[in-house]
């Protein structure tokens, strides 16, 4: 019997031209896009990655989506378009824009491809006017940043907004991005390899030793991508530092393990012995699949990594490819 998979992580970059994203900022990115399907990323003059239609062509998306197997997948901003650094006014206009290009791109099935919304985080009160206005336009979601420059997810005004997305049912998937690092990280692609699961496991940390979950409510949907990072394999020694640093427990009453249930991650690891670990951590109701699709950094066989891991399992495996993304996304069945 085949199994349904939903894919809850993956990107879209839309048709945008050069002059339309320098209307807004310098620094927007627009597409470079090729007779024969492939593309650039762009930033100004500069390249900054190369795609190709799977990215930017919802057709193509459908094509690979029917031979991988996926009935439904939810579509979100490539990072690089979150603009956090321009000016407030006009990343909301941005957002707006690409939050509308998004629903155009899910147009070609509405009922396989879902949106999930990009906001302008640094203007809270924008990013939730957005946020609602995207819901009311068809999005199921929302995508955000692990961080707004030094304002990580404990900071007031994020905490502010991601109470709207409870009020909203909007669930939030949080995305590294914009890497920490220095001149040891400048080859073989190392921010990506070792920054990116620091970058997740940091914003999970955040909330958790804040006291930030004690003040969110339970009914709010948390998504960290990439398995949550560095989390489940790190969180031993976290709680060892809880029971033995005054420090580490002063704004967090309780063991930072005894949150895991405040948040769901997803299967975005490529190891059958680290995926084991992620839900023996996270408990099988909390991972959801997650390709990273179209990049090449994502899985290349969706799916398949969850399948042959839980083979004997039945149950837990259809949670984690389709089961989870229903309940938390409120998918029709």
């Amino acid at each position: 019997m085949t199994v349904q998979r939903i894919d809850i992580h993956a990107h879209f970059f839309p048709r945008i031209a050069r002059e339309d994203a320098g209307a807004i900022d310098a620094r927007a990115p627009w597409l470079a896009a090729a007779d024969d399907g492939t593309g650039h990323i762009m930033i100004g003059e500069r390249p900054f990655r190369p795609v190709d239609a799977l990215l930017f062509d919802p057709a193509a998306r459908l094509r690979w989506m029917d031979a991988a197997g996926i009935a439904i997948q939810l579509v979100c901003a490539t990072p690089v378009m979150f603009g956090y650094a321009w000016d407030a006014r006009r990343a909301a206009a941005w957002a707006a824009r690409m939050n509308d290009s998004a629903v155009a791109f899910c147009a070609a099935d509405p009922s396989r491809l879902k949106p999930l919304a990009q906001v302008p985080l640094q203007d809270i009160d924008a990013a939730c006017r957005e946020a609602t206005r995207a819901r009311g336009c068809g999005h199921i979601g929302v995508q955000i940043g692990n961080h707004v420059g030094a304002r990580s997810l404990d900071d007031p005004g994020i905490l502010d907004f991601l109470r709207h997305c409870a009020g909203e049912r909007l669930p939030v998937l949080i995305h590294p991005w914009d890497m920490m690092g220095d001149e040891r990280m400048a080859k073989w692609m190392l921010p990506w390899l070792v920054a990116m699961p620091a970058e997740t496991q940091l914003g999970m940390l955040s909330l958790i030793l804040s006291g930030a979950l004690e003040r969110l409510p339970r009914s709010l949907q948390l998504v960290f991508a990439h398995g949550g990072g560095s989390f489940a394999w790190l969180l031993g020694r976290v709680d060892n530092a809880w029971r033995n640093r005054d420090i580490v427990r002063a704004d967090c009453p309780n063991p930072p393990s005894s949150y895991c249930d405040r948040f769901c991650v997803d299967s975005a690891i490529f190891d059958p012995t680290a995926l084991r670990l992620l839900v023996a951590t996270m408990g099988d109701a909390r991972v959801l699949l997650g390709t990273d699709a179209p990049f090449p950094l994502g899985e290349q066989q969706p799916g398949a990594l969850v399948e042959s891991t839980f083979a004997d399992d039945e149950t837990v495996r259809d949670r984690i490819l389709a089961g989870n993304a229903r309940r938390v996304f409120a998918l029709a069945p």
